[in-house]
């Protein structure tokens, strides 16, 4: 079977492509907005300790399962479960993805429309609040946020139809580091701004007086999301990992990538809010609405240099949404080759078609659909809202017990120990046991509650 599938070309091509599928826009706006809203430096400590304690234990089970198998998540499911139930959640697992790729795609066509703004005119300094009615007035026209979101699901489309090498390791071996790049030169220029280093302060400087039950459930579920848990990329990804490669070493590889990244986001984008005079729990529209509004106020002394970090951040917001959708869609696409056994060019477009549909009913319901209303939610709400705090959590509550309490615990020690071969990793399987087991199913639940209540 493994001479048959496609595999990444070594250690390095899987980080990258993991990372690839880690690190997106969750990592540019949700990061720093919810570090603005629960207190600095205090949320980074929390959230550090669960990306480590929590998140990373759940991406090694899911891993695990892709690894062992070589197969996508229902196939994975078969293969270890097999005339169980378990096969739902790997059903589960290909469903929750495309439905998160048919929103994640018109936001990621909001991020291709501005950097075509900001290539072809620029942002002025206009109030807040006229930059905010300019991106409610954008998104809620039919025409060109449809014409974005096919646009960008056509990338996706192109990247992934050319195969797992080809396609997936080689656009991740070129964006991955550029983003870093890219990321690095905005931090930069932000930390140059007058005003910045309030920002920087806030963001070393921890206020322990602000760690509340929310805030800890907060930077827990961030780590969670960020790392993509729950929905079956991870497995996917690690199915294409060839054998000997030990998954410990991939999955630290990946969680610090992760880490870095969005700790870079956040000294790139809070010193600049700081330095602009703005709130830093801006929210969710941090990159649509404050950052053209930053940008162009900014640029009063320098309008070229303005310019350029805009086109620069606006070109790391597409590149970084692309990681993460390319490996959302690969996820269907897996599932259709190797279930439905027709050739990757037709999963491909049937993915396509999908997405689009359902992407564009989101991409509507800002405007001519806005009143159309699920349990009294917009059809992207309600999608954002049905994945994320449901779909989500509950597949990597699933992924845990299933490798915590289904699987052999010798087959999960061969995995983790690369049958054996990888002493250091036998002392730390006993810690991963105890995590996977106890801890991080209490955790998840605890994210579950937290997303029902909220």
């Amino acid at each position: 079977m493994e001479a048959r599938r496609e595999l990444f070309g070594g250690r390095s091509a899987a980080i990258l492509a993991l990372a690839g599928s880690a690190i997106g826009l969750g990592n540019i706006w949700r990061f720093p907005y919810m570090v603005g809203q629960t207190g600095g430096a205090a949320f980074i400590i929390i959230y550090l300790a669960s990306c480590l304690l929590l998140s990373l234990p759940i991406f090694l089970a899911e891993a695990i399962i892709g690894h062992r198998t070589h197969s996508g998540t229902f196939g994975a499911m078969e293969q270890l479960a097999p005339g169980t139930h378990w096969k739902w959640l790997g059903l589960l697992t290909v469903l929750s993805p495309l439905i998160i790729l048919s929103y994640y795609s018109v936001v990621g066509g909001w991020s291709i429309g501005y950097l075509w703004q900001s290539v072809t005119a620029g942002f002025h300094a206009d109030a807040i609040g006229t930059v905010s009615s300019a991106f409610g007035k954008f998104i809620a026209s039919p025409g060109r946020p449809l014409l974005f979101h096919t646009l960008f699901l056509l990338g996706c489309a192109w990247i992934v139809s050319a195969g797992v090498k080809s396609g997936i390791e080689k656009f991740n071996k070129v964006t991955m580091p550029l983003l870093f790049v890219l990321i690095v030169v905005i931090l930069v220029y932000a930390v140059s701004l007058p005003g910045a280093r309030a920002g920087v302060t806030y963001l070393v400087k921890p206020d322990f007086g602000k760690i509340t039950p929310s805030a800890v459930a907060a930077a827990m579920g961030q780590s969670f999301f960020s790392l993509s848990l729950g929905v079956g990329t991870i497995l996917t990804y690690a199915s294409y990992i060839h054998k000997k490669e030990n998954i410990l070493v991939t999955g630290l590889g990946t969680v610090a990538f992760d880490l870095l990244f969005a700790l870079i986001a956040g000294f790139a984008i809070m010193p600049a809010v700081f330095a602009a005079g703005i709130e830093p729990g801006a929210g969710p529209g941090l990159i649509f609405e404050t950052l053209p509004y930053i940008f162009a106020k900014m640029g009063a002394s320098a309008p070229w240099l303005s310019a350029v970090v805009a086109v620069l951040f606006f070109v790391t917001i597409v590149f970084a949404a692309f990681t993460s959708a390319i490996s959302m869609y690969e996820v269907g696409v897996a599932y259709l080759v190797e279930q439905k056994h027709i050739t990757r060019r037709k999963a491909t477009v049937l993915i396509f078609l999908g997405t689009w549909t359902l992407g564009a009913l989101c991409s509507l319901s800002f405007g001519p659909l806005a009143e159309t209303k699920i349990f009294g939610l917009t059809i992207f709400n309600f999608c954002d809202r049905l994945t994320s705090n449901f779909l989500m959590t509950f597949g990597g509550l699933l992924f845990v017990l299933f490798v915590g309490w289904k699987m052999d615990r010798q087959a999960v020690r061969d995995e983790f120990t690369c049958g054996g071969t990888v002493r250091f990793n036998c002392i730390v399987f006993d810690a991963f046991w105890f995590l996977l087991r106890y801890i991080a199913p209490v955790a998840i639940v605890i994210i579950f509650l937290t997303n029902f209540f909220a």
